[in-house]
Protein backbone atom coordinates (compact mmCIF):
# COMPACT_ATOMS: atom_id res chain seq x y z
CA UNK A 1 0.00 0.00 0.00
CA UNK A 2 1.25 3.72 -0.77
CA UNK A 3 -0.03 5.09 2.23
CA UNK A 4 2.00 2.41 4.68
CA UNK A 5 5.17 2.49 2.54
CA UNK A 6 5.25 6.53 2.56
CA UNK A 7 4.71 6.67 6.30
CA UNK A 8 7.85 4.10 7.24
CA UNK A 9 9.85 5.92 4.86
CA UNK A 10 9.09 8.96 6.39
CA UNK A 11 9.79 7.38 9.76
CA UNK A 12 13.19 6.06 8.34
CA UNK A 13 14.12 9.08 7.11
CA UNK A 14 13.33 11.09 10.30
CA UNK A 15 16.50 9.32 11.30
CA UNK A 16 15.34 5.96 12.96
CA UNK A 17 14.54 2.57 12.30
CA UNK A 18 10.98 1.12 11.84
CA UNK A 19 11.59 -0.23 15.50
CA UNK A 20 12.15 2.78 17.29
CA UNK A 21 10.14 5.20 18.82
CA UNK A 22 9.63 7.25 15.79
CA UNK A 23 8.01 4.51 13.74
CA UNK A 24 4.42 4.74 13.41
CA UNK A 25 1.84 2.59 15.40
CA UNK A 26 0.60 -0.41 13.67
CA UNK A 27 -2.95 0.92 14.24
CA UNK A 28 -1.53 4.32 11.94
CA UNK A 29 -0.01 2.52 9.22
CA UNK A 30 -2.82 -0.17 8.90
CA UNK A 31 -5.03 2.54 8.49
CA UNK A 32 -5.85 4.09 4.78
CA UNK A 33 -5.86 7.91 4.48
CA UNK A 34 -9.66 9.35 4.59
CA UNK A 35 -10.59 11.76 1.85
CA UNK A 36 -12.77 15.30 3.09
CA UNK A 37 -16.12 13.37 3.38
CA UNK A 38 -14.88 10.56 5.74
CA UNK A 39 -14.77 7.69 2.94
CA UNK A 40 -11.55 5.85 2.31
CA UNK A 41 -8.97 6.45 -0.20
CA UNK A 42 -8.90 3.80 -3.07
CA UNK A 43 -5.31 1.53 -3.20
CA UNK A 44 -4.13 3.32 -5.76
CA UNK A 45 -4.90 7.19 -5.09
CA UNK A 46 -3.14 9.63 -3.83
CA UNK A 47 -4.98 11.71 -0.94
CA UNK A 48 -4.73 15.19 -0.40
CA UNK A 49 -3.84 14.71 2.75
CA UNK A 50 -1.22 12.19 2.63
CA UNK A 51 1.67 14.07 3.57
CA UNK A 52 -0.28 15.60 6.46
CA UNK A 53 -0.21 14.16 9.63
CA UNK A 54 -4.02 12.39 10.76
CA UNK A 55 -6.26 14.87 12.23
CA UNK A 56 -7.74 13.93 15.81
CA UNK A 57 -11.07 15.17 16.98
CA UNK A 58 -10.76 17.61 19.66
CA UNK A 59 -11.39 15.59 23.10
CA UNK A 60 -8.93 18.07 25.42
CA UNK A 61 -9.04 21.82 25.82
CA UNK A 62 -5.49 22.02 24.37
CA UNK A 63 -6.63 21.31 20.94
CA UNK A 64 -9.67 22.93 20.93
CA UNK A 65 -7.77 26.22 19.85
CA UNK A 66 -8.99 29.37 20.57
CA UNK A 67 -13.06 28.06 20.79
CA UNK A 68 -12.03 27.08 24.62
CA UNK A 69 -11.77 30.76 25.09
CA UNK A 70 -15.03 31.83 23.98
CA UNK A 71 -16.39 28.48 25.97
CA UNK A 72 -14.83 29.80 28.98
CA UNK A 73 -15.89 33.79 27.71
CA UNK A 74 -19.53 32.29 27.57
CA UNK A 75 -19.83 30.25 31.11
CA UNK A 76 -17.88 33.69 32.75
CA UNK A 77 -20.42 35.47 31.07
CA UNK A 78 -23.42 33.36 32.93
CA UNK A 79 -21.54 33.19 36.00
CA UNK A 80 -21.62 37.31 36.09
CA UNK A 81 -25.20 37.52 34.73
CA UNK A 82 -25.85 34.95 37.87
CA UNK A 83 -24.19 37.18 40.28
CA UNK A 84 -25.78 40.42 39.43
CA UNK A 85 -29.31 39.10 38.84
CA UNK A 86 -29.06 37.21 42.46
CA UNK A 87 -27.84 40.77 43.66
CA UNK A 88 -31.38 42.64 42.25
CA UNK A 89 -33.25 39.88 43.72
CA UNK A 90 -32.07 40.30 47.01
CA UNK A 91 -32.44 43.98 46.64
CA UNK A 92 -35.97 43.24 45.85
CA UNK A 93 -36.77 41.33 48.05
CA UNK A 94 -35.42 43.57 50.48
CA UNK A 95 -37.64 46.09 49.38
CA UNK A 96 -40.47 44.12 49.52
CA UNK A 97 -39.73 43.36 53.19
CA UNK A 98 -39.38 46.81 54.45
CA UNK A 99 -42.55 47.45 52.54
CA UNK A 100 -44.77 44.21 53.62
CA UNK A 101 -42.78 42.70 56.65
CA UNK A 102 -44.27 39.03 56.64
CA UNK A 103 -42.00 38.21 53.59
CA UNK A 104 -38.90 37.37 55.94
CA UNK A 105 -35.68 37.81 55.08
CA UNK A 106 -34.33 36.85 51.45
CA UNK A 107 -33.54 32.98 51.04
CA UNK A 108 -30.55 31.71 49.21
CA UNK A 109 -32.45 28.41 48.48
CA UNK A 110 -34.45 30.50 46.31
CA UNK A 111 -32.47 33.60 45.18
CA UNK A 112 -29.50 31.39 43.72
CA UNK A 113 -31.07 28.68 41.86
CA UNK A 114 -33.44 31.74 40.02
CA UNK A 115 -30.45 33.50 39.30
CA UNK A 116 -28.36 30.71 38.05
CA UNK A 117 -31.31 29.73 36.07
CA UNK A 118 -31.48 33.40 34.21
CA UNK A 119 -27.31 33.31 33.88
CA UNK A 120 -27.80 30.04 31.94
CA UNK A 121 -31.18 30.54 29.77
CA UNK A 122 -28.80 34.00 28.64
CA UNK A 123 -25.97 32.52 27.91
CA UNK A 124 -27.81 29.85 25.79
CA UNK A 125 -29.26 32.00 23.96
CA UNK A 126 -26.80 34.40 22.92
CA UNK A 127 -24.74 31.27 22.35
CA UNK A 128 -27.83 29.95 19.80
CA UNK A 129 -27.54 33.44 17.84
CA UNK A 130 -24.95 32.48 15.44
CA UNK A 131 -23.84 36.35 14.70
CA UNK A 132 -23.11 36.76 18.16
CA UNK A 133 -21.12 33.40 18.32
CA UNK A 134 -19.25 34.21 15.41
CA UNK A 135 -18.40 37.52 16.81
CA UNK A 136 -16.74 35.97 20.07
CA UNK A 137 -14.76 32.95 17.56
CA UNK A 138 -13.31 35.84 15.45
CA UNK A 139 -12.36 37.78 18.44
CA UNK A 140 -10.83 34.99 20.37
CA UNK A 141 -9.07 33.56 17.06
CA UNK A 142 -7.60 37.26 16.34
CA UNK A 143 -6.49 37.37 20.28
CA UNK A 144 -4.35 33.91 19.52
CA UNK A 145 -2.46 36.12 16.74
CA UNK A 146 -1.32 38.03 19.12
CA UNK A 147 2.33 38.00 20.21
CA UNK A 148 2.22 38.06 24.00
CA UNK A 149 5.28 39.41 25.68
CA UNK A 150 8.05 36.68 27.44
CA UNK A 151 8.39 36.49 30.89
CA UNK A 152 11.70 39.02 30.58
CA UNK A 153 10.32 41.38 28.46
CA UNK A 154 7.57 41.68 31.32
CA UNK A 155 9.86 41.52 34.35
CA UNK A 156 12.04 44.34 32.09
CA UNK A 157 9.29 46.52 31.14
CA UNK A 158 8.54 46.51 34.88
CA UNK A 159 11.66 47.81 36.61
CA UNK A 160 12.16 50.30 33.70
CA UNK A 161 8.70 52.19 34.82
CA UNK A 162 9.21 51.74 38.67
CA UNK A 163 12.97 53.27 38.05
CA UNK A 164 11.55 55.67 35.50
CA UNK A 165 8.90 56.48 38.11
CA UNK A 166 11.45 56.88 41.15
CA UNK A 167 13.37 59.15 38.73
CA UNK A 168 11.09 61.45 38.54
CA UNK A 169 9.91 61.42 41.49
CA UNK A 170 13.47 62.56 43.15
CA UNK A 171 13.71 64.72 40.05
CA UNK A 172 10.46 66.83 40.80
CA UNK A 173 10.80 66.65 44.84
CA UNK A 174 14.22 68.56 43.98
CA UNK A 175 12.60 71.07 41.81
CA UNK A 176 9.73 71.84 44.34
CA UNK A 177 12.06 72.49 46.80
CA UNK A 178 14.00 74.65 44.84
CA UNK A 179 11.54 76.83 43.47
CA UNK A 180 10.28 77.08 46.75
CA UNK A 181 13.44 78.41 48.23
CA UNK A 182 13.73 80.86 44.96
CA UNK A 183 9.89 82.16 46.10
CA UNK A 184 10.64 82.33 49.57
CA UNK A 185 14.13 84.54 47.97
CA UNK A 186 11.80 86.72 46.23
CA UNK A 187 8.96 87.13 48.13
CA UNK A 188 10.84 86.88 51.26
CA UNK A 189 8.74 84.27 53.13
CA UNK A 190 9.43 82.44 56.12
Amino acid sequence: MPVQQDVKRKSEGAGGEAGTEHAPKAAEVAEPARSHNGAHAEAGETSERADDEVEVAPDSPSQLGSRRFVYAAYFAGALAIAFLVSKVIELAWLRLQSWKPTVGDPRDEVVLPISGLIGCAVAIYYWRRTRARQLAEEVAAEMGKVTWPSRTEVTNGTVVVIITTLVSTVFFALMDKFWGFVTNLVYGGT
